[in-house]
């Protein structure tokens, strides 16, 4: 079992950054952030490889996210810049013991988060 924690979250205005954190007590192997809002269902939105410098993002983010990883601290960011009102959703760390081929689907995370909250105002 890994235990996996958010933190960062909040509200921000169009526009702004937010660095969301996510601590793990344990390694692992891919982690991934995912989102959900009221109207929507989970989207991926980022991943990044166990080992090795590769990353995932889903085309709604790319070019204003990054996602990194602290391997020594177990511990997984996403810098969230040029925020929009469609940002806004619970955001969820995840992570499960393989390989990332890509962000994926949620069905293929076995470890979830508590989530964090950002709300992006117009």
């Amino acid at each position: 079992q890994v235990q996996l924690a958010e933190s960062g979250g909040g509200s921000v205005q169009v526009g702004d950054s937010l660095r969301l954190s996510c601590t793990a007590d344990k390694f692992t192997w891919c982690m991934g952030w995912f989102r959900q809002s009221p109207e929507k269902e989970r989207e991926g939105v980022a991943a990044i490889a166990g080992t090795g410098p590769s990353t995932y993002y889903a085309d709604s983010v790319k070019g204003r996210f990054v996602v990194s990883r602290d391997r020594a601290k177990n511990t997984l960011y996403l810098q969230m810049n040029n925020l929009q009102p469609d940002d806004t959703a619970i955001y969820y760390c995840a992570a499960f013991r393989g390989n990332c081929n890509g962000v994926g689907r949620s069905s293929e995370y076995s470890y979830w988060g508590q989530g964090t909250p950002v709300t992006v105002l117009e």
